[in-house]
Formats: structure tokens, C-alpha cells, sequence
């Protein structure tokens, strides 16, 4: 089985020297407390529970979860885990300090989410959820809801889910067919099924707030129609304890492909009590306090299976024996080499530790903007980190999920027959790193969101802020005597696929007044190259940085070697890829529309 070792050196120069947290932090209500000491105990104590409590539980828990009748178990060691969690105070870490939390910036627990998501998938979507319940209740709910709920939430006696799925609607939330109906004390009949909840029913917590979407009766047609309701498994007593069972049940829990460990729930609502939560027919808007938070949360699953599936290939590529290198012995002493001296083996490992890697930081520069949207100082840096999280989320999620998938596939790889066998653990990492590009919307959802609604539809403004930035960036770096040849290179490739970006845009948007179609046709390849420009940036900043204190003969220099490494690879190996996502995009729509939809019935 895989270990995991968290990379507590990597978080920290992200947060230390790449992305000038502390600056950041000044524009940041409560980010004051929120110093480098603070940030290092943080991460240096999640970092231990996560080796400690959550690593060993990953492959014991894709044994999964039991139903019985409604009640679902969770695998052996989850409650224990959960206890020492909540114990600990890891659920208040970003919570609100008026409702029981400790006020720091969401940055740092998306951090630790990832360390917790890399030891133990499947576990990690028990708090994880109700992340964005506690940010859809902060932001809308009454003072009412947020002293019952949110106060438990924060807590973690209490978790939470989104129900929005239903059996015959997934993305097309239009379709959806749960009703709410008002009673004469202010609360809700809700009565519908909703499938897909993810930790839907377990036994971690004593209640689970289910933030549920609804038609009211006089709804209109489509997603202008939706409300959304808070649904507690038990109601809640008049003293904030549990009260009486409320009509939600689970009806059954789904056999899945991967994250076995956690129930993904399908729940009944029979009359049952719920109350509205902002104002009635504004559920989607309502609903995209969670989602944001929620994209995060599963982008950062790409960088966790990466980095899992990383560190367990690696360290069996150091050790496994197969065949002589090309380029001579280098096992003098034993029958053949390393694996790890083949350049193939090499390149798996190097792609994997770049989407980690470069994953992080693309998460780590987004989840500035969420603090401003949450907790900004002024209107202002809230109105803009709402922008510039919008326009990021998209990519984050679309490109970084499916970058996961690859580097997982590639820890099975590299250890050939043995990587398909459960024993070893990396299969699993495979199977779990499947349902991130699913859910939250697929990557062709999160496609036509860039493209269409954050690029086209938004006159290209945050495209230009993104870009201009980039722009900006490698305006700095060029001038001699700055950096050195490799990171002026670098600063050169981040100007030429800044201006390519903004071409693409319009390009695209030019197709599309021929033909609308140009828009999905285009999406997914636009969605990529934005993430390969986008992960650049991030690879460009972190080469220049650690060239920069090298020079100044500061930090761990092996660290640093190793960071200006792993970039040149990059540039050199993976981002040339852009180039032929860019070139598709203004490739012929006949070749993807020029057919009848008979074409594709195989009966």
C-alpha cells in the first residue's frame, strides 16, 4: 500500500514566497492572525493527523460503506477518525469566529483539504461537504438559521450535503421535480428524490443538514423557478439539541466505481419539513455560494490523486528491478537497474509530479480570490475575487480533475501488471479519481461555463484581467539582468500564450456568430489550453522564485534545484500539448456537426 507524507515545504512556498500571502492577507478580514508561524503549525499539525489517523484508513476503506434498511455504516475506523477531526477543532478552522469558528482565510483550509483529500478520499468528503453548506448559510441564511445551523456545522456535531441530482436530471436542474409547499408556521412540505448525495447518510455525525433545491408552487418554468431549502435529518429541538426525526430517509446507497468509503445516498423527502433559505425562486444564485466552494473542493481531488498516486509509483520505481539502462549499468551490484533510470518511467513520474504539483498552485492562486469574495475588506475586493474565482473555477475544476486521471493512470502503469492489483493500492487511486471529472458538472459543463458564460457572454473582461496579469508577469522577467536563460525562456513562452489565449477568445467567438455550435464543439479544447496557460503561469512563478532565492543563497537548495527541474519539464515536455488543443479549436465544425444523429445509432 501506498504511504503518504504530506509536502508541507511545498504548501509553504506557495504561501511564503510564490504567492505573497501575507500581503494578500491584509485585504482580508480576520487574515491578520493568519502569520507564517500560524500557517506552519497549521499545516505541520494537519499534515500529522493525516499521516497518522487518515492515510492507514484509505485502502481499508474502499471496503465501503453498508446499508441496512436506511442506516448506513461507515467503514471500520471513519467514526473514530471523525471524533479525533472534530476534537481537534479542524472543522472551525475557517469557520465564522461569531458562530463558534476560527476565522481564517478559506486559503489555508483549502490547503488542508487537499492534504486530508491525498490521505483519505473517501473520508474527506464527509467534511468536505459541508464546506459549502457553511459558506451558503453564512452568505443567506437569517440569523435564525445561522445560530441553529451554523453553529453545529462549524462545530462538526452537525454535517451537511447538496441534494441537487434527481433520477431523471443531472446538469439540466431545469427538469427537476421536487416540490416545496408552504405551511402556516413559515417552514416547507418537501417531497421529492434526489440521487448522487454524497455522504448523504452515515453515522459520523448526530444530524446532516441537507441544503435541498425545490419548485414552490407558483414556480417558474426552468432554473428561474428553484428555491432552496434547508433539510435537517432530525429537526432541531427548541434548545439546539436533536429533535424529532424529520421524513427524509435513504433509500439506498450506490455501488460506485471508486470512493467506495463514502455513501453516496439516494434520499426520499415525504413531506418533509424544510425551510427556505434566501429568497423564494433565487435557488441558483443561492446554490453558486456552494457550487464555488465546491469546484474548489474537487479540483483540488486532481492535485491529491496526482500526488498520492505520485509518491506511491515513485518510491516503487526506486526500488523495482527490470532490465539494464540504455545508457549503461548503473545496478552494478544486482541483477538489473532501477526502473526509475528508464526515461519512460521517468517521464510518468515527472508528469505526475507536475500536475501535483502545478495543480496546487493553480488552486493556491484561485483560493486568494475566494478569501476577497468571503471576507474582503472593502466591496471592491469582494466584487472582484466574486470575478476572477468565477472565472478560474471553470478551468480548476475541468482541467485539473482530468489531469488527475492521467497521472493516476500512470501510477498504475509504472508498476505494470502489479499496479492492477488491489494489494498495491493504485488502482484505487485510479477508480476514485474517475468521479471528480463527473461531478459538480462534467468537463464539458465546466467547458461551455469558461467559453460561453465567463468568456464570451462576459465581453471577454476577466480573459484580459487573466491575461494582462501573465502579460504583466513576464514583462518583469524578461529584461537582462533578470533571471537567468531558462526562466527568461519561460517568462517569454507565458507573453506568446497570453496573446494566444485572448486570440482563441475571439477566434472562437467569430465562429460562433456563423454557427452557435462553435461554442461546444470548441469548449473542451478551449477549457484545456486555458488550463495549460494557466498551470504555465503557475510553473513560471514558482521557476522564477526558486531561481530568485537560489541566487540568494536562501531556502533548501535541493528543494529548489528540484522546483527549476520539475518546471523545465514542463515547459519542454507537457505544455507543447496546448498547441494542439488551440489548433482543434479552429479546426472544421463539419467535422463534428456534418453528420445525421442517425449516424451514431448502433440498434
Amino acid at each position: 500500500m501506498p504511504t503518504y507524507k504530506v509536502p508541507v515545504n511545498d504548501y509553504l512556498f506557495l504561501f511564503n514566497d510564490v504567492l505573497d500571502m501575507q500581503g494578500h492577507y491584509q485585504r482580508v478580514e480576520g487574515g491578520d492572525q493568519a502569520t507564517p508561524d500560524m500557517i506552519e503549525a497549521i499545516f505541520s499539525e494537519g499534515a500529522k493527523f493525516c499521516e497518522n489517523e487518515l492515510a492507514p484508513l484509505y485502502q481499508s476503506g474502499d471496503k465501503g460503506c453498508k446499508w441496512d434498511d436506511g442506516v448506513v455504516t461507515t467503514p471500520q475506523g471513519f467514526k473514530e477518525a471523525y471524533a479525533k477531526f472534530i476534537e481537534a477543532g479542524w472543522t472551525s478552522l475557517s469557520g465564522s469566529p461569531e458562530m463558534g469558528g476560527q476565522g481564517m482565510p478559506s486559503s489555508i483550509s483549502s490547503a488542508f483539504n487537499e492534504m486530508l483529500t491525498t490521505a483519505n478520499w473517501a473520508w474527506a468528503m464527509y467534511p468536505g461537504l459541508s464546506e459549502g453548506a457553511m459558506a451558503t448559510i453564512e452568505d443567506h441564511g437569517t440569523e435564525e438559521q445561522k445560530q441553529v445551523y451554523l453553529t453545529k456545522i462549524i462545530s462538526g456535531v452537525w454535517s451537511a450535503t447538496m441534494c441537487l441530482t434527481e433520477p431523471h436530471c443531472g446538469t439540466d436542474l431545469g427538469l427537476m421535480k421536487t416540490k416545496a409547499v408552504p405551511n402556516d408556521d413559515g417552514s416547507y412540505k418537501i417531497n421529492g428524490t434526489k440521487i448522487f448525495i454524497s455522504a448523504g447518510e452515515h453515522d459520523l455525525t448526530e444530524n446532516i443538514v441537507h441544503i435541498v433545491l425545490a419548485k414552490l408552487p407558483d414556480a417558474p418554468e426552468g432554473t428561474k423557478g428553484l428555491s432552496l431549502f434547508i433539510v435537517p435529518k432530525f429537526l432541531p429541538a427548541t434548545d439546539g439539541s436533536v429533535g424529532e426525526r424529520n421524513t427524509v430517509s435513504c433509500g439506498s446507497i450506490e455501488h460506485k466505481m471508486g470512493i467506495h468509503g463514502n455513501a453516496t445516498a439516494v434520499l426520499n423527502f415525504d413531506d418533509a419539513t424544510g425551510f427556505l433559505i434566501g429568497a423564494p425562486h433565487d435557488g441558483m444564485k443561492t446554490m453558486f455560494t456552494y457550487m464555488n466552494v465546491a469546484r474548489i473542493g474537487t479540483a483540488l481531488q486532481g492535485s491529491a490523486a496526482a500526488e498520492r498516486s505520485y509518491q506511491g509509483a515513485s518510491a516503487y520505481a526506486v526500488e523495482r528491478l527490470a532490465m539494464r539502462a540504455l545508457s549503461g549499468v548503473k545496478n552494478s551490484e544486482g541483477p538489473a537497474d532501477p526502473i526509475v533510470c528508464h526515461p519512460d518511467v521517468r517521464r510518468m513520474l515527472l508528469t505526475q509530479r507536475v500536475i501535483a504539483e502545478g495543480g496546487r498552485a493553480m488552486v493556491c492562486y484561485a483560493a486568494q480570490f475566494a478569501d476577497l469574495y468571503t471576507r474582503g475588506k472593502t466591496e471592491q475586493d469582494k466584487q472582484q475575487g466574486e470575478e476572477r474565482l468565477g472565472f478560474c473555477t471553470p478551468i480548476l475544476k475541468g482541467f485539473i480533475t482530468e489531469q488527475g486521471v492521467i497521472a493516476a493512470n500512470y501510477g498504475v502503469q509504472v508498476f505494470g501488471g502489479h499496479g492492477y492489483i488491489q494489494e498495491w493500492g493504485m488502482e484505487q487511486i485510479l477508480r476514485d479519481s474517475r468521479i471528480a471529472t463527473l461531478y459538480e458538472g462534467t468537463t464539458g459543463i465546466q467547458a461551455l461555463d469558461l467559453l460561453g458564460r465567463k468568456t464570451l457572454l462576459n465581453n471577454f473582461s476577466q480573459l484580459k484581467v487573466f491575461t494582462a496579469e501573465m502579460l504583466s508577469f513576464a514583462a518583469k522577467s524578461l529584461p537582462w539582468p533578470r533571471g537567468n536563460k531558462t526562466t527568461r525562456k519561460q517568462a517569454w513562452a507565458i507573453a506568446k500564450l497570453a496573446v494566444k489565449w485572448r486570440y482563441l477568445g475571439f477566434r472562437v467567438g467569430m465562429q460562433a456568430k456563423r454557427n452557435r455550435d462553435a461554442i461546444g464543439a470548441g469548449s473542451v479544447d478551449f477549457l484545456m489550453f486555458s488550463g495549460y496557460a494557466y498551470m504555465a503561469y503557475m510553473w513560471a512563478m514558482m521557476s522564477s522564485k526558486a531561481q530568485q532565492k537560489l541566487d540568494q543563497g536562501a531556502g533548501d537548495k535541493n528543494f529548489l534545484r528540484e522546483k527549476l527541474h520539475t518546471a523545465e519539464f514542463f515547459f519542454e515536455r507537457l505544455l507543447p500539448q496546448a498547441q494542439a488543443h488551440a489548433k482543434t479549436i479552429s479546426a472544421s465544425l463539419d467535422s463534428v456537426m456534418g453528420m445525421p444523429n442517425s449516424y451514431f445509432d448502433a440498434s
